[in-house]
């Protein structure tokens, strides 16, 4: 039985199937100069080769290598649905790097993975652009990545990333739940907005509300709200570190403040909040009154305006404010450790 051929005769290749090879070629080219002004001391390899190599930074007695993943999710549809592709590489390292943070970790590199239905090079440059972006504030390097083109799988321009970040923490400097005590105090970090979190939700609420995503909110659009950058909260992390013993870091992501404040605690212990001692950013106010989203889903599905929860001992927290305030973060105390709470400790918002 002879193999079947197409009927026209043409021999095919992978571009007739919707792969262009020199296009990706045409990326690695433009990204070069990109990624190398993310690079730190450390690393010994260059974009286009099959891995990325990293040393371990001098000075660490007995290094842990820490590491996170993690992607931007279907924020990306409101920002495709936008034209907006300058932010989202901010929220793909945001996503990683302040995962890592929680622990002490500082991080060293990154890896990016783009996919998309066909590659768009002055998209990819954008987003990819944004990715190191985020790499230069959070001080680690982008040293290597993958780009997909997978006609069939996405559609059109559709493209999703996902990311990949490691860091280092020194062994006897590991931040555990075990740091935190009764009497510590809370203080939070302003997020930006939603950050990556909750977007399944925030598009169902733009969809049932018919919301114009380029009409009029706050200093912008509705859609400049909702596609503001995840904030990154390295240097704020590190700044901490230097000078206090920090007692434990809650990164506020999906799940929200009720789901995360309690991964920071050890059991028989609990969080009380003053729900009034931080400013909401309006988008929260827009979002459960578009939805009819109850205070608690709220409270589970959104960071609410805190990015990041930092535990204090009481007498540390003064200095902990002026620190923080020093690298530029919006903090403000927002609550106490107190006793309570069994295994599964809890969360409770007066």
């Amino acid at each position: 039985m002879n193999d079947p051929a197409p009927q026209d005769g043409k021999s095919l290749s992978y571009r007739d199937a919707g792969v262009d090879i020199d296009r990706g070629n045409a990326l690695v080219s433009r990204i070069g100069p990109i990624t190398r002004s993310t690079l730190r001391p450390e690393v010994l390899s260059a974009i286009g080769g099959f891995s990325g190599l990293c040393e371990i930074p001098a000075g660490y007695r007995h290094p842990v290598l820490v590491a996170a993943t993690d992607g931007v999710g279907t924020k990306l549809k409101l920002a495709l649905e936008c034209g907006r592709h300058e932010g989202v590489g901010i929220d793909l390292v945001a996503m990683c790097v302040n995962d890592l943070i929680v622990c002490g970790a500082e991080p060293l590199f990154f890896l990016d993975y783009y996919a998309t239905g066909k590659l768009d090079l002055e998209v990819a440059e954008t987003v990819i652009g944004s990715i190191a972006a985020g790499c230069r504030e959070a001080g680690c390097a982008l040293i290597g990545g993958e780009t997909a083109e997978m006609p069939g799988m996405y559609g059109g321009g559709d493209y999703d990333l996902a990311g990949f970040a490691v860091g280092v923490v020194e062994r006897d400097g590991i931040i555990s739940p075990d740091r935190v005590a009764a009497g510590d105090r809370l203080i939070g970090l302003a997020s930006s907005g939603p950050h990556s979190n909750g977007y399944s939700l925030i598009r169902r609420i733009v969809e049932v509300s018919g919301a114009d995503l380029a009409a009029p909110f706050a200093s912008g659009s509705l859609g400049d709200a909702l596609l503001a950058p995840t904030r990154i909260h390295v240097r704020a992390a590190a700044a901490l570190r230097e000078k206090l013993r920090l007692r434990g870091l809650a990164h506020i992501t999906g799940g929200g403040i009720s789901e995360n404040l309690p991964r920071m605690l050890p059991g028989g212990l609990m969080a009380r909040l003053d729900a009034g001692s931080w400013p909401e950013p309006e988008i929260f106010h827009w979002l459960q009154r578009a939805g009819n989203v109850t205070r608690a889903e709220m409270l589970r599905t959104f960071n609410c305006g805190l990015g990041m929860i930092v535990c204090v001992a009481r007498e540390d927290e003064a200095e902990a404010l002026s620190l923080l305030r020093d690298v530029g973060e919006e903090a403000f105390v927002v609550g106490t450790v107190a006793p309570g709470g069994d295994v599964g400790a809890t969360v409770v918002i007066d």
